[in-house]
């Protein structure tokens, strides 16, 4: 049997959990109630804080019995994605909490798979929600009062929260099937490349296009990591940039991650490795005064990647690709890896780019398995997008 999973921290927020559990089994939902508090709580719950305590990598007693309230619920937090992470029978999850109880509910509910329905009843969802939610797919839903006890607006509120993750869980999405799902990244400056990537595999796949701002590609990862995606066409991996030299949308320095840890057929490139991002010109660290920049729009200043930069970069991607065990195909388009990075475009820049080029074929470890290509193209050109397409066609159809 699969169940609803009603969080909190019972020793501050036991009557909401209890309440809440109660809408949920009147509205028809099956329940287990889960303790994730710090201290002794005042009800008792199905699952105790000492048995989601006892997940964490370094023992229970990392989580509970100290005095600094920080560090058990940073601890509770990461016994809690333990915890989750080895059960099987959860339809739904729900939560509520103030600032610590969202703290730990919520970095358990990132680690689950995205469509899972995920709702947390929060003090702090009026805010910035980015901490919390991440790439995930929680739903947070404002408390509007403080939880200290039930009062009218609370009950309300909460019977609300109730009735939505029991409507979630007792009607699933439908998702046709018939077509795999495939991950490709885009920014400004390569939709034309993606976008004709799109019109070539639209009628065999379902093209989820992902903006590569950071989140974009973290995003694409989770995706493949939750077996959501049957493959990746990764024509913009500007993001590295951002993370090796300081820009505003960074990746991971897990990126690539998903790639090496589910091995999915995997066609990537340099696009717009010839930029990186930052805010308005005056956000610019002094560090790069006098470098070659961009303006984009008021907001975003694009600097011009070097050729030392463009090694550096190379490097990293190549290091990383070499962890892969699917099939990876990389494409160098020689005449530009970018709008911008074109004969007589802004960044046209052929040692910065040659640079990369020579890192990323020093770096990559050729096998059966991954090949890279040269191609005489700039990478908006149509016959590019043709040839990622035929490579993915490729190395997913063999």
């Amino acid at each position: 049997m699969r169940h609803i999973y009603v969080v909190g921290t019972a020793d501050t927020k036991g009557e909401e959990l209890a309440y809440l559990a109660t809408c949920i089994e009147a509205a028809g939902g099956v329940v287990v109630r889960v303790d994730v508090g710090t201290r002794m709580p005042a009800t008792s719950l199905d699952i105790s804080a000492a048995t989601v305590a006892a997940c964490h990598p370094d023992g229970a007693g990392t989580v509970l019995g100290g005095d600094d309230r920080g560090q058990a619920v940073e601890a509770m937090g990461v016994a809690f994605q333990h915890f989750l992470a080895g059960r099987e029978d959860i339809a739904g999850i729900i939560g509520i909490g103030g600032g610590g109880g969202t703290s730990i509910i919520t970095a358990g509910m990132r680690e689950l798979r995205l469509g899972l329905p995920k709702i947390m009843v929060s003090t702090l969802a009026s805010g910035d929600v980015a901490p919390y939610v991440d790439v995930s797919d929680i739903v947070m839903m404002p408390s509007v009062t403080d939880m200290a006890g039930l009062n009218r607006l609370s009950r309300v509120i909460l019977h609300n929260a109730a009735q939505a993750i029991t409507a979630m869980v007792a009607r699933p999405a439908e998702v046709a099937a018939s077509k795999p799902a495939l991950g490709l990244t885009m920014f400004g400056v390569t939709t034309p490349a993606v976008t004709a990537m799109v019109e070539h595999l639209k009628a065999n796949y379902d093209c989820l296009v992902f903006h590569a701002t950071g989140t974009g590609g973290r995003t694409m990862e989770k995706l493949a990591d939750s077996g959501l995606i049957s493959g990746v066409l990764d024509i913009t991996t500007t993001e590295v940039c951002d993370l090796l030299l300081g820009g505003v949308l960074p990746a991971t320095a897990d990126r690539f991650g998903a790639i090496a840890r589910t091995g999915l057929p995997y066609v990537g490139s340099v696009g717009a490795l010839d930029m990186v991002n930052f805010w308005a010109p005056e956000t610019v660290p002094e560090r790069y005064a006098g470098r070659l920049f961009y303006r984009h729009n008021p907001n975003v200043t694009l600097m011009r990647t070097t050729p030392a930069e463009c090694a550096e970069i190379g490097r990293w991607i190549g290091e990383r690709l070499n962890l892969c065990p699917g099939p990876v195909r990389f494409l160098f388009p020689e005449k530009g890896i970018s709008a911008l990075d074109i004969e007589g475009g802004a960044f046209f820049d052929p040692l910065a780019d040659a640079a990369l080029f020579d890192a990323l074929e020093a770096t990559i470890k050729p096998t059966a398995s991954r090949r890279i290509f040269r191609l005489p193209l700039h990478i908006n050109d149509p016959q590019f997008a043709e040839a990622a397409v035929a490579a993915y066609r490729d190395i997913a159809n063999p």
